[in-house]
């Protein structure tokens, strides 16, 4: 068997039967930035599917071994302490004797938008995405190209002519397989992605790790659904009447996705392998028996002989596990004229252009998926490792993967312990056909992203920041690092660390040679940090106010907007309160100044825009801010509000001198109090905050209040008397 780990072997695991102890911890050491871990970060191309097999076998006994000797360890403690709790089996309650898949130990297992052709009838001016950069459009549910509204309402792909704005009406509306979740519009195309039920994957299963769709980052996981993707391409020439060109169907769940010109980028992941049989528990052990006779070297041997003929067993299941059956697949299937074509490539089957991860910690599949409207190739490029954020340039393409010490197999840093997290950053070229992404390099840094903001590329460096440890921790910090590539290398060349001891990052933004970042733990220090030497980047000014941004936009060259909450100190800690926007003056990096501040009601408020980008809605043109809002109000300190005031769309003039004035509110109907509870209300956490509305869109004097029944529009002078309101339930 080949083996790809740079660290203890599998064959050093068994050998130590008893005795075995998990590679994964660091020698000792300064720990800090120096890049130890370069070799480890970096992906090893697989030369076939013998390669990605073997890796993924390794991984699994590495994992298994792992669980098992948890497993073990806990039944040499039960034994000396005496058979305090059972089972009907005589184990451990949790555990079995059985042999299923299922069977658990006394301890868990490690675990440009638009382009529609918009003519004469169209908005002159109109919003689009808000993205994080130019040219680079991101996938969301609904798009709009000054004349019409492109969504995904209710399991169906809907067009409307929006243009004149009172006139709005939908012109088309077609039933989505799966749940629709995503699009793109560009031309006469658009690609609509939707999550299709588990028995629609090959085997009927979703990935282990499913935990929907992540946004902010804060405290959850860029893993996707778990759901397999399917994606479909209509040609749209004909407005009323969309047609299916093309369907993808992955295996995999959808995590992300870019579109430069015609060239769509989706990030798949596709989940981890998994052996039936398996278990962490011998048949026939019994604690309690053994406990009865006491600690002694014959009933120590008996555990210990019962774990180690487990070890061989799962070892023996694992290698006879068909695998290959469980690597990633696609359904490609071409329309004419009404009639499918199923084609007969499958580009996943021989592994080609498949990287495979040395850090141990992971053995799922994400992939770098390239197509083109209106054309059949299809490029990709798989790694086998750990999914995570996405950022993406016009031309490079970043995956940047999260680690915890003791999670892996070997680290990336001498001292673990003071480097307890730690993000691996893998770079690609974007092509502007559909062609397979090519892999550039690898890097690592110290600390965990946490989002794509985190990142930004700019004149040949990425800038990242990042969180090392987790609060109430007094040792938690933060870094702010500046990367290089160098050859096959993504290098650190400078950083400024140790940035706000004991707080977290809760918002960053990076903008030309400046960068922003947000930390809090009972205050909000805005941190600018100068990048203009990027192998010697410097933090210029701090400004400490209430409360914390999750979100920050630039207005102008020196001046930052922000939204996220007001916080009420608390001494050692802070209640987050109603949702906050600030306008900072950033000329002076040396001193930014907070210059405007408004509160919307109290703890428990809540904005999509407040943890998903793409509801914060900026209208550069006019200087008009849209944020999706629930008000609530009442409560105080740790008490949430106990009274909902408002649902729907609030819309600001925004302006860096006069800061944020109020045009008013488009009113959507309040929930109904006798309601089974499901949706918004005035408990909302503030990293999971959600809106009934969720998206708007201005075209000149009107603005779009979106929420996932209905569209409300009115004009920007009477926001409260919406002039038309769409349902956009079938």
């Amino acid at each position: 068997m080949r083996s790809f780990y740079r660290g203890c072997t599998l064959v050093s695991l068994l050998a130590l039967g008893a005795g075995f102890a998990a590679c994964s911890s660091g020698s000792g050491g300064s720990g800090g930035p120096a890049q130890t871990g370069l070799a480890q970060s970096a992906l090893t191309p697989a030369t076939s599917c013998d390669d990605v097999e073997a890796l993924l076998r390794e991984r699994l006994k590495q994992n298994m071994a792992k669980s098992v000797e948890a497993a073990r360890e806990s039944a040499l403690q039960q034994l000396e302490a005496g058979c305090v709790w059972f089972g009907e089996d005589g184990g451990p309650v949790g555990a079995s004797s059985s042999g299923s898949a299922s069977s658990g130990g006394p301890v868990s297992a490690p675990t440009e938008e638009g382009g529609g052709g918009v003519d004469d009838g169209g908005a002159k001016e109109y919003s689009t995405t808000n993205t994080q950069e130019a040219d680079v459009d991101e996938a969301d549910f609904i798009k709009n190209d000054g004349e019409n509204v492109y969504i995904l309402a209710h399991g169906q792909f809907q067009i409307f002519d929006a243009w004149p704005a009172a006139d709005i009406h939908r012109v088309a509306s077609v039933a989505i397989e799966g749940e629709p979740k995503k699009l793109f519009v560009h031309e006469k195309r658009a690609l609509v992605y939707s999550s299709l039920s588990p028995s629609s994957s090959p085997d009927g299963e979703i990935a282990s790790y499913s935990s929907g769709e992540c946004t902010y980052g804060y405290d959850c996981e860029f893993t996707g659904d778990g759901t397999p993707l399917l994606v479909t391409e209509f040609d749209i020439s004909d407005l009323t009447a969309p047609t299916v060109v093309r369907t993808l169907k992955f295996s995999g769940s959808f995590i992300n996705a870019r579109r430069i010109g015609a060239a769509v980028h989706t990030i798949v992941a596709s989940r981890e392998p998994t052996v039936e049989g398996l278990s962490t528990w011998p048949e026939g052990l019994d604690v309690c028996s053994l406990s009865d006779q006491g600690v002694n070297p014959s009933t120590v041997a008996a555990v210990n002989s019962a774990y180690d003929k487990l070890l061989e067993k799962n070892i023996a299941l694992i290698d006879a596990a068909p695998l290959d059956i469980q690597l990633p697949s696609v359904e490609d299937t071409v329309y004419r004229d009404g009639v499918a074509s199923p084609k007969s490539h499958e580009p996943f089957a021989s592994c080609e252009n498949f990287y495979l991860s040395n850090t141990g910690d992971g053995q799922s599949f994400l992939s770098v998926v390239s197509t083109e409207l209106g054309a059949e190739a299809l490029g990709q490029t798989t790694i086998v490792g750990r999914p995570g954020a996405v950022y993406a340039t016009a031309d490079s393409l970043y995956v940047a993967s999260r680690h915890q010490y003791g999670q892996t197999y070997g680290w990336f840093y001498d001292d673990g312990k003071a480097t307890p997290d730690a993000t691996t950053i893998h770079k690609f070229a974007l092509s502007e056909r559909a062609a397979p992404s090519a892999y550039l390099g690898s890097g690592v840094v110290k600390g965990r992203v946490l989002n794509q903001f985190a990142l930004s590329e700019h004149e040949g460096y990425l800038r990242v920041a990042t969180t090392t440890g987790h609060l109430p921790d007094p040792d938690t910090h933060n870094t702010v690092a500046s990367l290089k590539q160098e050859g096959g290398e993504l290098v650190v060349k400078g950083m400024v660390d140790h940035l706000a001891p004991g707080e977290d990052i809760r918002s960053a933004r990076f903008y030309g040679d400046v960068g922003f970042v947000v930390t809090f733990k009972k205050t909000d220090p805005l941190y600018t940090i100068d990048f203009s030497e990027p192998e010697a980047p410097r933090v210029r000014g701090e400004l400490k106010i209430p409360g914390f941004s999750t979100y920050m936009h630039m207005i102008d060259e020196g001046h930052v907007m922000s939204i996220g909450y007001d916080a009420d100190d608390q001494g050692d800690f802070a209640w987050f309160q109603g949702i906050l926007l600030q306008i900072f003056d950033v000329t002076d990096l040396d001193a930014p100044t907070l210059t405007h501040k408004e509160v919307i009601g109290t703890r428990g408020s809540a904005s999509d825009a407040a943890t998903n980008h793409l509801a914060f809605n900026y209208f550069t043109q006019r200087g008009l801010l849209g944020i999706p809002m629930v008000i609530c109000e009442g409560g105080s300190g740790g008490d949430f509000g106990d009274t909902m005031t408002f649902s729907g769309l609030l819309v600001y003039k925004v302006d860096p001198g006069a800061g944020f004035t109020s045009v008013g509110g488009v009113p959507h109907p309040l929930p109904d109090a006798s309601a089974d509870g499901n949706g918004p209300s005035c408990g909302n956490w503030w990293s999971s905050a959600t809106s009934f509305v969720k998206r708007s869109v201005f075209m000149e004097d009107y603005v779009y209040s979106v929420s996932e029944d209905e569209i409300r529009v009115a004009n920007i002078s009477d926001l409260a008397a919406p002039e038309a309101v769409v349902s956009l339930v079938p």
